[in-house]
């Protein structure tokens, strides 16, 4: 029988190398997200060169880079727990932005999907590792901020991405590149693209140039059994907690992937503003919104864990969804720029959900499944979050509606259900909590208690 001890014994690792390793992991994020996220921008501009439809550009938001970031989700969370996962970080992060560049140099839509599918495919090695490194670089009453500073960096990224890829459209229209060397011939979305996937190469540099791998905060014993017969069997045995909980963050983030990926065309179709506006306005409120939801989130689960309050976070969960409503209604504004207001303040909610949704996994799985456990969040997220999300929105606008300039409104029918959903997901997985800690029968809830007395 193997044993394992979490490593709340363990000195902490030096404080300046580990904020250090994060800072490196919160670029890494930004530009994930950029990589992930631009194409939203891009809409218009891809259809008329392409020739490609709405729908298209569903699949190219959605399904063409989910389908490897969902495949490779637990392949790569497996390879985190057994690997050097700074090694890892910077394998998928020099994949995913060869794969951006490669987007700029498309000539087709299947040029494009496959592109796509390799970034999917680099960045489902990112948040994995990462979480993992940063709960082995911090003590557990210290992870809340480190985990936030990581989450707020992804959250920043859409806002950057809009206001970035606003300014090279709103430059490239003005012939700012015309001049350029290799690059003045090139149609703006391609040089976004370019410029996006050069900058990886950077960050994947530094990784390996400043980071350092830390010790495990585990000590394990006994036989090895099959890669994911014991993740598989945990989960299981855990599953009256842990699958609301999977399905509440993946149904929240259908909203949030299909929200975001067609909230920039909305505007632009349906109150009729430009790219300069989305880089002026969307861009930067976003990113103040995304600023403040991580620092939110790691703020109040770091006050609950010192507070003895460990239950505190499934509430946090159960009610967070329901601020987004104001933001899928953005539709009904009536004033541009209370509508981008509006759409930018989901970055806030969506910031808090993740963060202490991915702590709360560090606390009720065994130190040496934390990689599964937050990868199974990328595959459940992937595949009805991403996949589903934009596509549902473009199909709704496209089939349903019959008109382009309603895409608000098919949002506003997509994303309500799914909020009153998953706070009913992470409501219910809060009472399941609660009856496990009463009882003592699941890991879970062994694992929560263990880490509240330790504060105690």
């Amino acid at each position: 029988m193997a044993t394992v001890a979490d490593g709340m014994a363990r000195p902490a690792p030096l404080a300046q190398r580990a904020w250090l390793t994060v800072g490196i992991l919160f670029l890494a994020g930004i530009l994930s997200i950029i990589d992930r996220s631009a194409i939203n921008l891009l809409v218009d501009p891809l259809k008329a060169d392409l020739g490609i439809t709405d729908e298209q550009i569903g699949l190219l938001q959605g399904l063409a880079f989910g389908l490897f970031y969902a495949c490779m989700g637990i392949p790569m969370g497996m390879a985190a727990d057994r690997f050097s996962r700074r090694n890892l970080i910077a394998f998928g992060i020099t994949v995913w932005s060869l794969a951006t560049i490669g987007s700029g140099l498309a000539q087709s839509f299947g040029e494009l999907f496959a592109a796509r599918l390799l970034v999917g495919f680099g960045e489902a090695a990112l948040s994995p590792a990462a979480i993992s490194l940063i709960a082995d670089l911090f003590l557990p009453e210290r992870r809340g901020r480190p985990i936030a500073v990581f989450m707020t960096g992804q959250g920043l990224a859409n806002g950057i991405a809009i206001s970035v890829t606003g300014v090279i459209l709103t430059a490239a229209a003005a012939g700012a590149f015309a001049g350029l060397p290799v690059i003045g011939g090139l149609a703006a979305w391609r040089l976004a693209f370019l410029l996006f996937g050069s900058a990886g190469l950077i960050v994947a540099a530094l990784l390996l140039i400043l980071a350092r791998e830390p010790a495990r905060g585990r000590v394990q014993t006994g036989p090895r059994r099959a890669p994911g017969t014991e993740e598989i069997r945990c989960f299981w045995r855990n599953r009256t907690v842990l699958l609301p909980l999977y399905f509440g963050f993946a149904i929240c983030f259908t909203v949030a992937y299909g929200a975001s990926a067609w909230a920039p065309t909305m505007l632009m179709r349906g109150y009729g503003v430009s790219p300069a506006f989305l880089a002026a306005w969307l861009g930067p409120m976003a990113m103040a919104f995304s600023a403040i939801g991580p620092l939110i989130g790691g703020t109040m689960l770091d006050r609950s864990m010192k507070g003895g309050r460990p239950m505190a976070r499934f509430a946090i969960l159960t009610f967070t969804p329901l601020f987004a409503i104001p933001s899928v209604l953005a539709v009904m504004a009536g004033e541009v720029h209370v509508a981008a207001f509006l759409v930018a303040s989901s970055a806030a909610v969506f910031s808090v959900v993740g963060t202490v949704m991915l702590a709360t996994l560090q606390s009720v799985v065994p130190p040496h499944m934390r990689g599964s456990a937050v990868s199974l969040t990328l595959v459940m997220n992937t595949l009805l979050g991403a996949a589903l999300g934009p596509l549902l929105v473009a199909s709704l606008t496209q089939r349903v509606l019959g008109d382009d300039a309603q895409v608000g409104w098919a949002i506003a029918m997509v994303c309500l259900p799914c909020l009153a959903v998953a706070s009913v997901l992470y409501a219910l997985a809060r009472s399941r909590m609660r009856a496990a800690l009463a009882s003592g029968e699941t890991e879970c809830a062994r694992l929560l208690a263990a880490e509240a007395q330790a504060r105690a």
